[in-house]
């Protein structure tokens, strides 16, 4: 093989490398559900289910994700109180991105009560 085949080769090895790593990240980003934030920032106070059953829950009278209440708000006044808080609820919209608060709307939507 000529060695300027064996310098294209490398290079193309090394931007399929480059390309995989970028991607990598990407699924890692990805994988940062609403599912997965709602059990690591959500989950201690409202609970697995969102039923607030918990004991910071009853304590703090925290509603049932599911119920109508709750799910008749619109996406934006989810997104505020996500972002700034509400009561004793802490704010995250300084420590979540945008999509990731979208993305915990979209899960509290699947704790809807059927």
């Amino acid at each position: 093989m000529s060695t300027q085949s064996t310098k294209i080769l490398r290079m193309a090895f090394c931007l399929l490398l480059l390309l995989t790593s970028g991607y990598a990240s990407n699924a890692v980003a990805a994988n940062d559900t609403g599912a997965d934030l709602y059990k690591t920032k959500c989950a201690a106070c409202h609970g697995a289910d969102g039923k607030g059953a918990t004991a910071v829950g009853k304590a703090d009278g925290i509603r049932d994700l599911g119920s109508a209440g709750v799910q008749g708000q619109n996406d934006g006044a989810l997104t505020t109180i996500i972002a700034s808080g509400k009561g004793k609820m802490p704010a995250y919209g300084k420590s979540l991105k945008p999509e990731q608060i979208a993305s915990l709307v979209a899960y509290i939507r699947t704790l809807a009560t059927k």
